[in-house]
Formats: C-alpha cells, sequence, structure tokens
C-alpha cells in the first residue's frame, strides 16, 4: 500500500500528459484515517467515470456494535450513510472543472425504499463505500491539479462527514437503527399472528405523483376499521395500531378513485422496508408477496399452466406450454405457477391489469360457452384451492365483478381513503346473488422441471450489459422487458439482474433448472455479497439486491 502524498507526487508528474497517463494512479493509498482505492481509470473525459473506493476499519468507524449485529440493520445503516455521503459529495459535484465528466462526483441515488447495495458495504474488519469520479482534463490533457482538489480536499472533507460516528448526530443514528428493529420486529409478528400485512393506523399511502414515491401533502392518514384493528408492542416506538390483513382470501373494493389500488401498491412495496418520513414506515408485508398481471407478448418456456389452462383447441401441450408470445390470460397464468416455484405466499392481483376471462367468468357467459368448449379455469375456481392446498393467500382489488364476492374471507370497502370492513354485510347478501355452480377440474400441483441451455461464455468473451431504466437492460444482443415485474422498485436492481445474468452465461454450460440457477446466484452472493457476481477485477457503486422473486422473474423472461 503507497501513502497518500506518493498519490500527490504521481499526480504532480502526470500534470498535463495525456489522458492515459491517469490509468498509472491505480491502486490503494494510505490517508491516516481511511485507505482510498483507485479501481478503474476511465479511458478519456468522456467515458463513464472512474471507479473509487475508500476503506475505513470498522474500529475507527466507531460505530456501536449493537448496532451491527444483524444483517437488517447494517443495511439500514449502510443506507443511512449513503444517504449522508451522496448529500457531501454533492456539495463538491463539479467544483473540480474540465472537458466532458471532469469534476463529477457521485454515488448511488437512494429510493424511498432501504435496499442492501453495493455502494457501502459493511463487512466484519471494514466499511467500503464506492462512488464515481470524473477524472479532470482539458480536451484529453490531464489537469491532474483539479484532481488533486477532489482526493485531498473535497473528498476527505466528505468522508470525514459521512462515515465516522463521532462526527454524526447520535440521535439520527439511534433512530435508524431503533426504526430497523422495529420494522423487523413487526415482519416476525406476521406469521405469529396469522397475518400476511399490517397497515400501520397513521400512514400515509398516496404518493406525490405517478412519478414520485415522496408522500402527498395534505393526504387522509391511513385509519383501520376496529373489526381488523391488531394492536403490537413494538421494541422502540412502543404501542402501535393498524390494519391487520389474515392469511386467506382478501377483497378490497370501492368506487373509483377512492383508494383501492393506493392500498394494493402500498402492500406491494410493503415487502421492502421504507425510510423514515416516507408514510408507509410501518406498511409491512409478506417478504415473499408478489404482484400479479397480465402481459401480453411475453415469453413462457414449458410452464406447467394447466391448474388454469387446458384442452386447447391446437391440442398444445398446457404441462410444459412455450410461446414467445403470450397472451393475456397465458401471461398471467404462467406469472402465478413461475410465483409458486419462486416460493411466494402472496399473490397481489388488481382486476383493472389482469385479464379478464382469465379472472372470472360470469353465469350469463357460462351458459352461452359451456365448460366442455372453455379451455380456461378462471382464478375465481382456483383461489380457494391455492389457499387451502398451498397455503397461498390473496389480496385482490375488485370493481366490476361481484363474483368474487363469494370466495372472500375478508371484505374491505375504501371510502374516500378510508377502509371498511364489510365483510358481515357482504355474506349476509350473497345468498339473494347466488353464484352458479360449476365442475372445476382437480387441483393438481404444476411440475416445476423448467431448464434454461447455457453456452459457457469463452475467457476471452466480453459480455456487455446495458441497463435501460428500471424497466429493463440488454445483454449481448438480446433486450430484456421488465416493465411489468412491478416490485422492481430501483434501478440499481435491475443492473443487479442484469450482472447476475451476465454471471449465470459465464459460469454455466449446459442445461440447469431455473431453481437451481437462482440456489447457485444466492449461495454466492450470500457468501460473498452483491461483488460475486459482478465479475472482473472493479466493483462499481450502482448495484441494489433484487428479491429472489424478480431473479425468477428475470430467468424467465430470458429468450437466450
Amino acid at each position: 500500500m503507497k501513502q497518500s502524498e506518493e498519490l500527490r507526487e504521481l499526480l504532480h508528474s502526470i500534470h498535463r500528459k495525456s489522458y492515459p497517463a491517469y490509468k498509472g494512479l491505480k491502486g490503494i493509498y494510505d490517508f491516516r484515517t481511511y485507505r482510498l482505492s483507485i479501481d478503474h481509470v476511465q479511458g478519456d473525459p468522456f467515458a463513464s467515470p472512474s471507479s473509487i473506493s475508500v476503506r475505513i476499519w470498522r474500529e475507527r468507524a466507531g460505530f456501536p456494535d449493537t448496532y451491527l449485529k444483524e444483517d437488517f440493520q447494517r443495511t439500514a445503516l449502510a443506507d443511512f450513510l449513503t444517504r449522508q455521503f451522496s448529500a457531501a459529495i454533492s456539495r463538491f459535484n463539479f467544483r473540480a472543472k474540465g472537458s466532458g465528466k471532469s469534476g463529477l462526483l457521485s454515488t448511488s441515488s437512494c429510493s424511498q425504499e432501504i435496499l442492501k447495495r453495493t455502494s457501502l458495504s459493511i463487512t466484519e474488519k471494514e466499511f467500503i463505500a464506492r462512488f464515481e469520479v470524473g477524472f479532470p482534463a482539458n480536451g484529453r490533457t490531464i489537469n491532474a491539479s483539479e484532481l488533486e482538489k477532489i482526493f485531498f480536499d473535497f473528498l476527505p472533507k466528505a468522508v470525514t462527514q459521512s462515515f465516522f460516528y463521532r462526527n454524526l448526530k447520535a440521535e439520527e443514528v439511534r433512530q435508524v437503527i431503533e426504526l430497523s428493529e422495529d420494522q423487523n420486529f413487526i415482519r416476525k409478528e406476521l406469521p405469529r399472528l396469522g397475518l400476511i400485512a399490517f397497515v400501520a393506523d397513521g400512514s400515509i399511502l398516496p404518493r406525490e405523483s405517478g412519478i414520485s414515491q415522496k408522500p402527498m401533502k395534505g393526504s387522509v392518514p391511513f385509519i383501520s376499521p376496529e373489526s381488523l384493528r391488531v394492536e403490537l408492542t413494538l421494541p422502540h416506538h412502543g404501542k402501535i395500531t393498524g390494519l391487520g390483513i389474515r392469511k386467506g382470501i382478501t377483497l378490497i373494493v370501492g368506487g373509483g378513485y377512492h383508494g383501492k389500488s393506493t392500498l394494493l401498491s402500498a402492500l406491494e412495496r410493503g415487502v421492502y422496508n421504507h425510510i423514515a418520513g416516507d408514510g408507509r414506515e410501518y406498511v409491512i408485508t409478506d417478504p415473499t408477496a408478489v404482484k400479479l398481471r397480465s402481459e401480453d407478448g411475453r415469453l413462457i418456456r414449458e410452464v406447467d399452466i394447466s391448474l388454469f389452462i387446458n384442452d386447447l383447441p391446437n391440442k398444445k401441450d398446457t404441462h410444459r406450454f412455450s410461446t414467445p408470445d403470450a397472451s393475456g390470460s397465458t401471461s398471467q397464468a404462467a406469472g402465478i405457477v413461475e410465483s409458486m416455484e419462486a416460493g411466494s405466499q402472496v399473490f397481489l392481483l388488481d382486476e383493472d391489469t389482469s385479464a379478464t376471462n382469465f379472472m372470472v367468468r360470469d353465469s350469463f357467459m357460462q351458459s352461452v360457452i359451456h365448460r366442455e368448449k372453455e379451455p380456461i379455469t378462471p382464478f375465481l375456481e382456483r383461489a380457494r384451492n391455492l389457499y387451502e392446498k398451498c397455503g397461498i393467500s390473496t389480496v385482490l382489488v375488485a370493481g366490476s365483478s361481484g363474483a368474487f364476492f363469494h370466495i372472500a374471507d375478508t371484505v374491505i370497502q375504501m371510502d374516500a381513503y378510508r377502509p371498511m370492513n364489510i365483510t358481515e354485510k357482504v355474506k349476509a347478501m350473497l345468498e339473494e346473488y347466488p353464484l352458479k355452480k360449476t365442475d372445476v377440474p382437480d387441483f393438481v400441483m404444476p411440475e416445476f422441471k423448467r431448464e434454461l441451455f447455457f453456452k459457457k461464455a469463452g475467457e476471452n468473451d466480453r459480455i456487455k450489459t446495458r441497463v435501460r431504466g428500471k424497466d429493463g437492460f440488454q445483454v449481448g444482443k438480446e433486450a430484456l422487458d421488465l416493465r411489468y415485474v412491478e416490485q422492481i422498485v430501483d434501478v440499481e436492481q435491475t443492473a443487479a439482474l442484469a450482472a447476475m445474468l451476465r454471471y449465470t452465461m459465464e459460469h454455466i454450460n449446459g442445461s440447469k433448472r431455473i431453481s437451481e440457477i437462482v440456489e447457485m446466484l444466492e449461495k454466492e452472493i450470500s457468501n460473498g455479497g452483491l461483488e460475486a457476481v459482478v465479475g472482473g477485477d472493479c466493483v462499481r457503486c450502482g448495484l441494489a439486491m433484487p428479491r429472489k422473486q424478480e431473479i425468477f422473474a428475470c430467468f424467465n423472461r430470458y429468450r437466450g
């Protein structure tokens, strides 16, 4: 390891040389309280910025050991410190002058959700902060004096302010840890209480806009109906009350614009913890819950959808169903079976984004088109089976078909964003609106034997990935469309999925079950963090951990 003054001397020696001379700076430098590592140097001032990391011994960082015991605590603390560092370096962004990206300073831009990211890793020994720096130049001539400002003036201030406990507000740090412990407590309580979700009284569910996840100002606070209210005593917050959504089938109904989809959206994002002030800090959902919808045109590969679709007129086998261009009904059937394979115990559905003919067939339609002429067994007739035979609960937003009332264990009506329990009222009315009985095919558990074939990339083959926002990425020549995987909440999760697919292409040769691929990736990440699947000799900031369900969804849409 070199000393910081050696870096200064190197900078002086390459001043006004051509840009490639910056490559000679790669290495680790001791700045006494931290080590600065120049991991990757950009090719020119207009290329992607250089990758830098700072390593601080845990002892020197000075955070109490009680804040670092559990993985969820470390994730919450890393999220908080990343936000602190991002704010600190933003004050110096582009204050070093030059061409192109000269003077850029950036790290992960965290969303409302708390995610495990490569921007800050907390290991048993050290804190590793990763960020990007645009090495300054005039044209393509090195301006080393400007980079010297960054390394010896700007960064020391930002690092000192952000990663040392003595320089932070102890009360703020304590609140971050205590919130994470309270959230973790609720997650552990859900199964014990027979719940799949909890929505605290006083939560703010509406969002600022369709493109912002910040809470809407002036919104109606959520207040649970007395008959569905659950009381918990959290380790730090103390007593808290809220809506407890029980296992089984829950129907959310109400007029348009009264908050049905807003509640469902909060539940689908409740699989993640949220930062203080978000309004959904205490909206906690079973971590395996998956939002399902129809997805016309998606790829389906050898999925057993026979639970829902059988006896197609073209005699196509629905036990190993494949199509490059799925319909709304086949895509939703496949999504359910794929989610079962991924271990989901809760399905979240909105009638508005579902295939109508997949969800329900009314009595008149059944009279006109007889069962033997209809290959689809609608979700209405399978939801109870899924719960009783597989333990999979359903939360369904419905606005047009009354048939769903017949299968619901709980019915919640949203009225001007306030929930009401109308279960007993609905059950009293069901006799007046009987549901025509139909012969439903026997429930047979789907088989999960799907495989992907990979031809392992050669050592010299470079597989390029390009992330196209939150909704997809390109790996090699193939584009993956993830627009309808609605619980991807951050572009860095999409980037991580791209890295995982590339890692798989580089390490697997031949056929392998998707479940085995996901298991392999989870094992690698468990042992070495997200850094383990990046590949190459440089780990950049800009990756965030997706859930197992989203990893499955990614591979299920891979056409390669």
